[in-house]
């Protein structure tokens, strides 16, 4: 019972901390452009990718030609000479403003988060710091194996992965301080 205590603790405040951190201090935006002419980029879009939803690489090569010596040239040169886009691509978009279901799953996603974290830190009977660094060490281990890869392969803004390491290690921060507290704060109990 304490772990989920603790773990549903956590997803409170990772959340909490997460509004904070997109809506007051804009950490959410960061590295996000708007583009010079949205009207003629989406048009693009429609026209480009069709009206099949998925993530799009441009410009691209079929792993099938990934063999063919020529192909494989062919996509080198082009990759050089165009823009790079790594595109989440919906061909029926949504109402980014109609937050309630996001928001709903931006809450699990945190607790769940928070309970798996809950889970290893009360597999240690260490104390409140030992706790708290196993916070910042999961904060770092997502990053490192999520964030950074993004901006290695698909070439993510180095600005955006940064802001995402500094709102996650903050928020687990947060988070772990208080999931630490209760956890350390239970076993007082248990053994008193």
């Amino acid at each position: 019972m304490r772990v989920l205590v603790a773990g549903l603790i956590g997803g409170i405040l990772m959340f909490m901390w997460g509004v904070m951190a997109h809506m007051a201090l804009g950490l959410g935006n960061v590295g996000i452009k708007q583009p010079a002419n949205e009207n003629a980029a989406l048009s693009g879009l429609q026209e480009g990718l069709g009206g099949q939803a998925g993530v799009y690489i441009l410009p691209s090569l079929d792993p099938g030609k990934m063999g063919d010596a020529a192909e494989v040239r062919t996509y080198s040169i082009k990759a050089v000479r165009s823009p790079y886009a790594w595109v989440v691509y919906q061909p029926q978009g949504t109402d980014m403003m109609q937050m309630g279901p996001q928001i709903g799953r931006q809450w699990a996603s945190d607790t769940l988060s928070a309970l798996a974290l809950a889970f290893v830190m009360g597999l240690a009977v260490v104390g409140f710091r030992r706790r708290l660094a196993i916070a910042a060490a999961a904060a770092i281990f997502a990053w490192l194996s999520t964030m950074l890869p993004y901006w290695n392969w698909y070439r993510f803004p180095l600005d955006f992965t940064l802001a995402a390491l500094v709102e996650q290690l903050i928020g687990w921060l947060i988070a772990g301080a208080a999931m630490a507290w209760w956890l350390g704060r239970s076993e007082r109990k248990l053994a008193g």
